[in-house]
């Protein structure tokens, strides 16, 4: 199971939430404490919003840890919004396609958790994407899938929290018809470059966590698969079951039940 933060606020370098925290996502790749496995190593990737509507994206296939175009990256860049993920694959490739985040014009959005069998068909869930949005398939995850399905459903006029619950639940029907248990477990983060969502639910007990936090001193917010600091009390945890978005200081949680 994958590791992954996002922050929105006043700019900060990314560093501040990838490298610098006592729990920092690079630490995440290397001892995750609420997944299901401590190491992170296939995979990681940031985007970033600035002067462009479309983010910037880097992704590569080393371990987090161990490549320092990530931490100088992490160290110059400073930006208002950002997404940040490592990977620990469910089965597919360690390949530059198959990392987090991905990107479609003004969107991002990384993913951890799992479609339960997604190998038995991933024929027919790539038959679910628009010819109009096919070219963008890139590599081989359940999470890129997702993703373009939310494309197609925002483009048609739903709004986030529905295109997920929309595109998850075309997924997990193929799961339960072709797949295996546990058909679904999800924590996913999307941005359009001004507003952020992420959401939290599962076919069982185990969603995988997602927690958020405002803070004072950087004037924004962090929202990430476990909190960067353990002396820190302040976080909140998602409750499963539910998507939020933040825009400016504001958090909104609505239920979400694919």
């Amino acid at each position: 199971m994958c590791r992954w933060a996002a922050y929105l606020g006043a700019p900060i370098f990314m560093e501040e939430v990838v490298v610098q925290p006592g729990h920092s996502l690079i630490q995440q790749s290397q001892e995750a404490e609420e997944a299901k496995t401590a190491i992170n190593a296939d995979g990681f990737g940031v985007a970033w919003y600035d002067q462009r509507p479309e983010p910037g994206l880097y992704r590569d296939v080393l371990p987090a840890w161990s490549d320092p175009n990530l931490r100088a990256i992490a160290h110059q860049v400073k930006s208002r919004l950002f997404l940040a993920h490592v990977r620990a694959s469910t089965g597919s490739a360690t390949s530059r396609n198959n990392c987090h985040p991905f990107a479609y014009r003004q969107w991002s959005f990384m993913h951890n958790g799992q479609i339960g069998g997604f190998d038995q068909f991933r024929k027919q869930a790539d038959m679910l994407i628009p010819d109009a949005l096919y070219h963008k398939r890139q590599g081989a995850t359940d999470s890129e899938v997702l993703f373009l399905l939310m494309m197609d459903a925002i483009t048609r006029g739903a709004t986030v929290p529905r295109a997920l619950e929309q595109a998850t639940r075309a997924l997990l029907d193929l799961s339960h018809n072709s797949g295996t248990a546990p058909h679904l477990r999800l924590s996913a983060a999307l941005s359009d470059g001004t507003s952020l969502w992420a959401a939290r639910c599962a076919s069982d007990q185990y969603a995988p966590s997602v927690y958020y936090r405002w803070s004072e001193s950087r004037q924004g917010w962090a929202v990430v698969s476990e909190p960067l600091d353990r002396d820190e009390d302040d976080w909140v945890c998602l409750p499963p079951g539910h998507i939020a978005q933040f825009n400016g200081r504001d958090v909104t949680v609505v239920p979400f039940q694919p």
